[in-house]
């Protein structure tokens, strides 16, 4: 291993133990590279995947604070940027008394991390407002002029993939300018892992069954989305409290934890409900003696 890749590992094994991450080596090895490079990194991924505790490790291990934008498709680019409050334009004019920063502009001023969060949900015309920033460093605000990044200036977004309802495809001038990891569903153990450490759940019984029946609603024929980890944590979080579980203890459970977070395909008849009954059923049926 050289010298690069070394350093690249162990600063990894550090955030993962720092902040708590199960497994996950590549993607932070080239995030970190990523950041590194000063390359601004879109993250892509089905919801619950991580993306966002991958995005606060980073800025958290250099120190950075993270700016945050949610993704909205009725965000124009003052959401960004920032605007003039009236009544102060009226009292001051206009100046920087009067204006009131965006997250980009904060970013870029104290040198820290803008974290966009789902940008394919925002519209191109505010996508393309980071596009100065993200080449030049720059942005230009009308009747206050070029604002230039200071040092540290650094950009992190995160999009769930272009089938999800609400999405749009991000426009190509905005993708070229970033460099992009996927994040998929993880491993069996991983998620066992997982779900131990989030819960705090001590019986590994509860824990398999609970990770087995969400990776299943990723299978089911029924449905368009299975949930991610985060249906096994809530499963196995509300399921412990029970001193006895039978079959149907699991399935109001489930129904509880995964009925949210799941989507049915178009035209399937059957409730959620329905569906998620008969994948607990199946797997106790099949896989639990």
């Amino acid at each position: 291993m050289n010298t690069i890749a070394k350093q690249l590992a162990e600063m990894a094994h550090e955030i993962q133990s720092s902040f708590k991450i199960v497994g996950r080596d590549k993607e932070l090895k080239k995030a970190l590279a990523a950041k590194i490079a000063n390359k601004h990194l879109l993250l892509e991924g089905e919801v619950g995947v991580g993306k966002t505790t991958l995005a606060m490790a980073i800025g958290n291990y250099f120190s950075q604070e993270l700016y945050r934008i949610d993704g909205d498709d009725r965000a124009g680019p003052s959401k960004l940027v920032g605007y003039f409050d009236p009544p102060m334009v009226i009292d001051k004019g206009y100046n920087w008394q009067s204006f009131v920063t965006g997250p980009l502009t904060r970013a870029m001023l104290d040198g820290q991390i803008l974290f966009l969060n789902e940008l394919n949900r925002l519209p191109e015309e505010t996508q393309n407002t980071l596009l100065p920033a993200m080449d030049e460093h720059i942005v230009y605000i009308p009747k206050l002029g070029e604002i230039n990044a200071v040092n540290g200036f650094y950009i992190i977004a995160t999009q769930n993939p272009e089938e999800h309802v609400g999405t749009t495809p991000l426009g190509e001038a905005i993708r070229d300018r970033f460099v992009w990891i996927k994040l998929d569903y993880q491993s069996e153990e991983e998620e066992e892992k997982i779900v131990e450490t989030r819960t705090g759940c001590s019986d590994p019984e509860i824990v398999k069954n609970a990770v087995s029946i969400v990776r299943a609603t990723r299978e089911h024929s029924d449905i368009r989305r299975g949930s991610s980890v985060r249906g096994a944590i809530d499963l196995t979080a509300i399921i412990m409290n029970y001193e006895e579980t039978d079959i149907q203890t699991w399935i109001d459970t489930a129904i509880m934890a995964l009925a949210t977070k799941i989507e049915l395909e178009d035209g399937v008849e059957k409730s959620i409900e329905d569906v998620i009954t008969q994948i607990v059923r199946e797997y106790f049926k099949n896989f639990v003696k």
